[in-house]
């Protein structure tokens, strides 16, 4: 029986996934294929180089550097060493090119060029960190990484008030905090969450709880790679709530720190009410009292 690198045809792209961080996750088909590229794109060559030690995989390849930065310039030369019948393989730091990492693009330009594209899977930090959280499964969104800037990734949440499934996000460690305490304000205190950090590593931490307990773990400080993952809504959300209901809420927000316009905003989001009818039932029952 061939063997993996044997089998894999040339003049094509391998999206490779790698290990998030134990080493022996790395499968006998990655090792292969490595051997066998001629190309290497790598996120950061010394990570592939260190991988490449660990795995105990020695290549004949060239290798390139591929990141966020020059993806879209160096497609085009990944593309045209698959043309001329080349085994171009991508892999990221770790776990799956593409998913928030390099490599849609590059994907995108292979289908358009007629490019094969073929995948060698390997571990997901998604997936793990799934798997480990305790929360449901069965349907889940990815929402990768949040805007940077608070009033960005604060509307961003706005918009996943109402979410159903399971949501799962990446970020940065020195932004968790601030992350989970803008989740808390927009899902509501008691919305249930993990916070997944190092998997697969020696210093591997889940941490389960409310968004009000994660707030609270994250004041600590959390080091390493991060990936949030938060319940979904409840069946009731978005269902009608009396005025008196609405402007409670949006009192509670005012108070946590979030203006006037913003709270009516997420109150509106989270009710499935008008932005209008909110604002007017504030207005009301202010006057009123």
């Amino acid at each position: 029986m061939p063997t993996a690198s044997e089998s894999e045809s040339r003049g094509r792209i391998v999206l490779a996934g790698t290990p998030l961080g134990n080493a022996a996750d790395a499968s006998q088909r990655l090792r292969e294929v490595l051997a066998a590229a001629d190309v290497i794109a790598a996120e950061d060559t010394r990570r592939l180089r260190n991988l490449l030690s660990r795995i105990d995989v020695v290549i004949t390849g060239r290798v390139v550097s591929f990141f966020e930065g020059n993806e879209r310039s160096r497609a085009g030369e990944l593309i045209e060493a698959a043309q001329r019948g080349d085994l171009v393989v991508v892999v990221t730091d770790a776990g799956m090119p593409s998913v928030s990492d390099p490599g849609y693009s590059l994907v995108v330009a292979s289908l358009a060029a007629g490019v094969p594209i073929s995948v060698v899977p390997g571990p997901s930090a998604v997936i793990t960190a799934l798997a480990v959280s305790g929360l449901p499964v069965d349907r889940f969104t990815f929402e990768g990484f949040l805007p940077r800037k608070s009033g960005e990734r604060r509307a961003a949440l706005t918009t996943l008030v109402t979410e159903p499934r399971t949501m799962v996000f990446f970020e940065a460690p020195h932004r968790v905090e601030a992350t989970l305490v803008e989740m808390a304000a927009v899902f509501g205190s008691d919305r249930g969450g993990a916070v997944c950090r190092e998997l697969t590593k020696t210093y591997e931490q889940v941490i389960r709880g409310t968004l009000a307990e994660l707030v609270t773990a994250a004041k600590e400080g959390l080091r390493g790679e991060i990936t949030l993952v938060i319940a979904g809504a409840a069946p009731d959300a978005g269902v009608a709530r009396s005025d008196e209901e609405l402007v409670a809420e949006v009192l509670r927000l005012e108070q946590a720190g979030i203006s006037r316009k913003d709270a009516i905003a997420e109150v509106a989001a989270s009710f499935g009410a008008k932005r209008r009818l909110v604002y007017d039932a504030v207005i009301r029952l202010r006057a009123d009292s």
